[in-house]
């Protein structure tokens, strides 16, 4: 099974976003965009998991003694791998220091399992939409620039969750397998 560890966000981040990506999906048809109910804050891709790998990856993934709860803005927009070739329409994520701590807790704890650690650095993000080929998208672009400051909400992340990403033809469908809450008041 196809696996993940994230963040979920509220439903008022998600209406926020969805607005956006009203207008935005008007604006270019050659954008395969996300569905705003699956959005979430990626903390670590594990990809294809053999089930009998699960029991030890929840234990691992639930022995994290995380200091929490999270405060995470959702605001800004950008695009991989730049502006003038994009690929990837992302919005930002802004946090303190804590949640690239909790992504490196879980890499760590997943890489005894033979789950190797990310090569590229952590960078927090919401990916609305990925472009079917590359092209210039100077509506979507114009859009984004004329509802600048783009500020869709803060919330508070009281967990994570173990995901499986099912494919299906029209997206990928995301399943909770296992919610981790983060420990109020942890000591180091």
């Amino acid at each position: 099974m196809r696996t993940f560890v994230a963040i979920d966000l509220p439903s008022e981040i998600r209406g926020n976003i969805a607005r956006l990506m009203d207008l935005l999906r008007r604006a270019a048809t050659q954008v395969r965009w996300a569905r705003p109910e699956s959005l979430h804050v990626t903390l670590k891709f594990i990809g294809e998991l053999p089930a009998d790998a699960l029991p030890e990856t929840t234990n691992r993934l639930a022995s994290l003694r995380v200091p929490g709860p999270l405060a995470l803005r959702v605001r800004g927009a950008g695009y991989f791998p730049n502006e003038r070739a994009p690929r990837v329409i992302w919005l930002g994520l802004e946090s303190g220091p804590e949640l690239a701590a909790l992504a490196f807790q879980v890499e760590k704890a997943l890489l005894p399992l033979g789950i190797p650690n990310e090569k590229r650095p952590f960078a927090p993000h919401l990916t609305v939409g990925r472009l079917k080929v590359p092209a210039r998208i100077p509506a979507v672009q114009e859009i984004l620039r004329r509802q600048e400051p783009l500020d869709f909400g803060s919330f508070v992340a009281q967990e994570f969750c173990l995901y499986e990403s099912q494919l299906s033809s029209g997206g990928s469908v995301y399943r909770k397998i296992a919610r981790f809450a983060f420990v109020a008041n942890c000591a180091e």
